[in-house]
């Protein structure tokens, strides 16, 4: 059970990293850059597609899931 504990820690904790990294890139007027991990499931999102998708908050298989739950 600590263990589930610290991983949620260690998610929240790069999570508000990366959203306060993003909005200090957006008071430089610089577009945000995309999440390192997946905000959904926590695995690491690959480089390419961070590069290719600015912004991006989800794996591929996890902004597949969202989109067919949100059309």
């Amino acid at each position: 059970m600590s263990r589930l504990f610290e991983m949620a820690q260690q998610r929240e904790e790069r999570h508000r990293l990366e959203s306060l990294a993003r909005q200090a890139e957006k008071a430089k007027g610089h577009p945000g850059g995309s999440f390192s991990h997946c905000n959904d499931c926590g695995e690491e999102i690959p480089p390419l597609r961070r590069e290719k998708v600015p912004g991006c908050t989800r794996c591929v298989p996890c902004q597949t899931k969202a989109e067919k739950r949100h059309p």
